[in-house]
């Protein structure tokens, strides 16, 4: 059984950009794909949407070989990065020891528009869709499909760590997406979750969250030889089952995945918590309370979301992906929207990008259903 979990690639496909160093330059400059659109499809309220542009995919995916008519643009967002992440591995995809992992929440929810033709309806099943990636790269193991609500991202990388340490796997190819649709709009528009202006992660003046579309991809390594470079050393899932929708108020779920990561991974070189911070009121607040009750509230804390949104199944992929260009650069990520606490438990946060000091990250994430996720990624030097 493998010892250490490496990872030795990765790849961002975003509103900001097509690699993860664009997305990172980016982010650290300030830059945020949102906008605000006063419609979408059958919905008439506005929202903000950080969108990934049509022309911009179609024209990566003709730079990239993806055959046009053939994929979803869901199908389109996990190939365009699957295969630069691929690519920069230097694997080979098609051997059977090679799993690949899919991490979504909708999948291909836009073929439920009757207006939309041309694909069976057989592809609104997420395992389809998995299978149609693993097929592209002629892979011949059956693709595993991690659907849990917000925390899939997450999820999914805690799942490749776990197939690596069986043995039955040499590497793991872990890559996440999803496609915002009226369907999804809707839907967040009936929990009042939306904000038609920029989120404001923590903030006093926070009004909910906003949505986004990305795509992101890690590919894992199992060794048994020392640590060099990024690990992933460690993870855990806790499911408190509070509520369908709103989250523990005494954020049980995510203060017992943090204290099992601590116990497993150590507080020491910690540079941040990358937070899940949607800017909706009872998110902020648990997860604020989960930090204190961590004994972490004093560590610098960092989101993303005013950068992209929440991108559901790709942000615990993502998000860990900018967590590792971040630590290397020395940097805690400004909290875009972020101006004045708005949390009981005041957390270590900032609207200015801040120095980093250590080798670690811990990333967070929680979901519908009392679903709750983190893990731990560490950087060695070789």
């Amino acid at each position: 059984m493998a010892g250490v979990i490496e990872c030795i690639a990765d790849n961002v496909v975003s509103p900001l950009g097509r690699t993860s160093m664009e997305n990172f330059v980016n982010v650290k400059a300030g830059r945020s794909g949102l906008a605000r659109y006063e419609e979408m499809g059958r919905v008439r309220s506005p929202f903000m949407l950080s969108r990934i542009d049509r022309a911009f995919m179609e024209s990566l995916c003709s730079e990239l070989g993806i055959p046009e008519g053939q994929y979803t643009f869901f199908e389109k967002m996990l190939l365009s990065s699957s295969i630069q992440a691929v690519r920069k591995s230097g694997i080979d995809p098609s051997s059977d020891r090679v799993l690949f992992i899919i991490s979504t929440t909708k999948g291909n929810v836009s073929l439920l528009d009757r207006d939309v033709k041309g694909f069976p309806q057989e592809r609104v099943l997420l395992g389809k869709s998995a299978s149609i990636v693993s097929h592209y790269f002629g892979n011949p193991n059956a693709p595993v499909v991690v659907c849990n609500a917000c925390i899939s991202g997450v999820c999914a990388q805690i799942e490749a760590m776990r197939a690596l340490q069986s043995g039955r796997y040499d590497y793991a190819v872990v890559t996440g997406a999803d496609e915002q649709s009226p369907f999804i709009i809707s839907g967040f528009l009936s929990f009042k979750a939306l904000t038609d202006t920029p989120c404001r992660p923590f903030d006093k003046d926070r009004t909910g969250l906003n949505l986004g579309e990305c795509a992101a991809t890690v590919v894992l390594k199992a060794t048994d030889g020392p640590a060099g470079g990024w690990v992933l050393e460690g993870g855990a899932i806790r499911n408190d089952a509070n509520h369908i929708s709103g989250p523990s108020r005494t954020g049980e779920g995510s203060y017992l995945a943090l204290m099992e990561v601590l116990r497993k991974c150590g507080r020491e070189g910690l540079a941040f918590v990358n937070v899940h911070g949607t800017a909706t009121a009872y998110n902020d607040e648990m997860e604020s309370i989960a930090l204190y009750r961590a004994g972490l509230i004093d560590v610098p804390v960092t989101g993303l979301k005013g950068c992209y949104g929440h991108t559901m199944g790709a942000a615990g992929i993502m998000e860990s992906i900018l967590s590792m260009y971040a630590v290397e650069d020395g940097t805690v990520l400004a909290t875009r929207g972020f101006a004045e606490q708005g949390v009981t438990y005041p957390v270590n946060v900032s609207p200015e990008n801040r120095p980093a000091h250590g080798n670690r990250f811990i990333k967070l994430l929680s979901g519908f259903g009392g679903c709750n996720a983190a893990l731990s990624y560490a950087y060695y030097r070789r």
